[in-house]
């Protein structure tokens, strides 16, 4: 039974090429100073870094676009950007990863989120974030309604990402999700806490515990099971995803169905984009005809991959084809 869940776990993994996934989310662009610590501050308890290197990656819902680009997929990411030097790098950084541009908005009147992490010795030892996270205007809703339309017709799957820096709306998901049910297209959503309410009618979300918990009144005395239960009925939702840390994930479909899979992490450095890696995973192995425990199956072992590299990491083909043979 082992030897035959494998193979069909690697199916799916080889056929990640055909997946065609729309990501619709807050665009960021995460900045990394790598440097060395070698004596506190004299002006205060905190460590001097030596700053010897910087890097910048494509963060936020370009995460997830970089996760499924890097592992074959064709993607199609649409947010909004700032005409500010922050704007421009992000759109150079796509590019340089080959990511598709033409759903990036512009707008004059934000400024480009930018998250930045000051790494030393493995370690991040601080990280400060420049952002203006008011909603978008009704213009800029109506330019990715005008992108979501001009690709939904070859889209798999739609991911929406809700960093709650103001592109996901309920007029934006109202719209998003009659179109995505027009056209019987799947729509996978990593949720901010206190949008809960926006997602109802989506097909999945992938919270992590906290916010699984934050998202149900009165929810501390709650099973996990029962947590996953009241999450369905209430958002009207296919299934559940929770992210649980150490304990890995637990699943919950429509049928009544818990499904447990335990950690595939060996070693934890870093856990930034983890939950990226998982709905990028989950959302590709649905686009090419996975159930939802064998999505979920893999995008465990991807997640458990991520947290072992620093930074918004992502997983290549190779590394998930390796790591399947070892784990199933």
């Amino acid at each position: 039974m082992k030897d035959k869940k494998k193979t069909r776990l690697l199916e799916w993994l080889k056929r990640f090429r055909k997946a065609r996934i729309l990501v619709i989310g807050d665009f960021m662009l995460d900045q990394f100073v790598w440097g060395s610590v070698n004596r506190i501050s004299p002006e205060a308890p905190v460590p001097v870094v030596n700053v010897q290197r910087e890097s910048y990656m494509p963060g936020g819902a370009l995460n997830v676009a970089n996760n499924i680009r890097t592992l074959g997929g064709t993607v199609y990411p649409c947010g909004v950007v700032g005409r500010d030097l922050e704007g421009r790098m992000l759109v150079k950084t796509i590019r340089r990863e080959g990511i598709e541009t033409g759903g990036v908005i512009y707008d004059e009147s934000r400024r480009t989120t930018l998250k930045t992490r000051i790494i030393a010795h493995s370690q991040q030892v601080v990280r400060f974030d420049r952002e203006k996270a008011e909603d978008i205007s009704r213009e800029d809703r109506a330019r990715i309604m005008k992108f979501i339309q001009s690709v939904i017709g070859k889209t798999d799957v739609i991911i929406v990402e809700d960093y709650g820096k103001g592109v996901i709306q309920p007029p934006l998901l109202e719209e998003l999700l009659r179109l995505a049910r027009k056209h019987k297209i799947p729509v996978v959503v990593d949720p901010k806490e206190k949008h809960f309410s926006y997602y109802k009618g989506a097909t999945s979300i992938t919270p992590n515990r906290k916010e699984a918990y934050g998202a149900i009144e009165n929810s501390a005395s709650m099973s996990l099971k029962e947590l996953g239960s009241r999450l369905l009925q209430k958002l009207e939702l296919e299934s559940v995803l929770i992210t649980l840390g150490e304990d890995g994930m637990a699943l919950f479909e429509k049928d009544g169905s818990m499904t447990q899979i335990p950690t595939a992490a060996r070693e934890v450095y870093d856990v930034s984009g983890a939950g990226d890696t998982v709905i990028s995973v989950f959302s590709m192995a649905l686009a090419v005809g996975a159930k939802m425990k064998d999505a979920a199956r893999i995008a465990n072992i991807a997640a458990g991959i991520v947290v072992g590299k620093l930074g918004t990491a992502t997983v290549s083909p190779e590394e998930l084809e390796r790591a399947l043979e070892q784990e199933v």
